[in-house]
């Protein structure tokens, strides 16, 4: 990374004089694995800028981090940061804390997945630029689909007969304790994010649409959950109803089971040495429901932003925009391993060579579906509940397909009232 910053930069850092300096402070974990991004940030910044820039240190866990920013904001401190990283759900709640960056950034759209950068607006308004991304996507096992002459499934019904079949062969060769299939079935927010896949891939919607209309009590959303049911017990053991990412990791990665659904994150996890389905392991888009479905993903991944209450919302604006140039967004790749958000990152070289396997994910980035944060603003959290509990009930039996719409439909109505707020 050194070489980076070396020569020709380093000169003009050492004899810049800035006519007026002010100190920005943005989210930077400059402490930890970062350490080698947050230095590049700073030196472009304060190369490219006559002002000086400070890092914010903040909790990993992203619940930590959102309360700290609430308390930030709810006393409307221009001091205490400029520039901050937001979950892609965030945008919608902190909405009226971000600043507008409308005329500031709209250029940079075309650089971008376009569902990435539209769950960025607010009421028209471009609330933030996309810092990396990230979506759900199915991985199975080569050996085993290859070994019993299948393809990779393309629907939810060719996956549900793939791991059918393959599940009661391999049990009778002896591996008893293996499985067709594994989620996150646990009742948080991983389930609502299965959920919506589930939901948007049978052309169901996406419980509430961008315009802020609940749409979710309809057959085909009601069909998704109940496809979705038709596993636990059958191809999914019962016990992934308390799974969360790392216990669907944890049985596919020790060779128990066919497909997963999970993260990007899981993939390099899955090539480790020591792993078992090192070499085995493939990557597809979520599947459709039915051959008229679509591939849909729930699409994660953190953005950059502007706080409202900046001293200096010109300087911060022009910090925002290194974040989001390509060779930031490189550097960040190369140091942290996260997927880039500029689609062009993707063609480059150097970072195929690190990571062949990103080129596989490219298309399920592209075709990712935002949660319904943005339209629900502040009340998603609620909404959020209300989905993954929803999906638990449908999953333990407690609820069909078409009643889980409809009580979900009467749930969000109450949670919006007049209008979302």
């Amino acid at each position: 990374m050194k070489k980076i910053l070396s020569g020709a930069i380093a000169t003009l850092l050492a004899s810049a004089i800035p006519a007026h300096a002010d100190t920005l402070k943005m989210e930077c974990n400059v402490s930890g694995p970062m350490k080698p991004y947050c230095e590049y940030v700073k030196q472009r910044f304060e190369y490219e800028t006559p002002h000086k820039l400070e890092f914010l240190e903040m909790p990993a866990a992203s619940d930590e981090k959102l309360s700290i920013y609430q308390q930030i904001f709810a006393a409307k401190d221009g001091k205490a940061i400029d520039v901050l990283s937001v979950d892609v759900i965030w945008v919608g709640l902190l909405d009226k804390h971000l600043l507008d960056l409308t005329d500031k950034v709209k250029d940079l759209e075309p650089h971008f997945f376009p569902n990435n950068w539209k769950n960025n607006i607010v009421d028209g308004r471009i609330k933030g630029v996309p810092n990396n991304v990230d979506a759900g996507m199915m991985y199975y096992r080569k050996d085993l689909l290859e070994k019993y002459g299948e393809q990779p499934p393309k629907t939810w019904e060719e996956l549900t007969r793939i791991a059918t079949k393959i599940q009661q062969a391999e049990r009778e060769a002896g591996q008893k304790g293996f499985w067709g299939f594994v989620f996150q079935g646990k009742a948080y927010e991983g389930l609502g994010c299965d959920v919506l896949e589930w939901v948007a891939s049978y052309n169901g919607g996406s419980f509430v649409d961008a315009a802020g209309n609940i749409t979710i009590n309809n057959p085909r959303a009601a069909k998704a959950l109940n496809t979705a049911a038709s596993w636990v017990g059958t191809i999914a053991p019962k016990g992934v109803m308390g799974y969360q990412e790392e216990e669907s990791r944890a049985l596919f990665q020790n060779g128990d089971a066919l497909f997963m659904r999970n993260w990007p994150y899981a993939y390099l996890l899955t090539q480790a040495e020591n792993s078992p389905v090192k070499g085995k392991v493939g990557v597809i888009p979520i599947p459709k429901g039915g051959e008229d479905g679509v591939h849909a993903a729930t699409l994660g991944g953190w953005q950059w932003a502007v706080s409202t209450y900046s001293k200096n919302p010109e300087a911060a604006v022009k910090l925002l925009r290194i974040l989001a140039d390509e060779k930031t967004q490189k550097t960040k790749f190369l140091v942290t391993g996260e997927a880039p958000a500029r689609v062009a990152a993707y063609a480059d070289p150097e970072v195929q060579a690190k990571a062949p396997h990103l080129a596989q994910f490219k298309d399920v980035f592209a075709n990712a579906v935002p949660r319904p944060s943005t339209p629900t603003r502040s009340q998603f959290p609620k909404v959020s509940k209300v989905m993954f509990n929803a999906g638990y009930d449908v999953l333990s039996g407690r609820a069909t397909g078409e009643q889980a719409v409809a009580d979900v439909e009467n749930r969000l109505k109450r949670i919006k009232g007049k209008e979302w707020k």
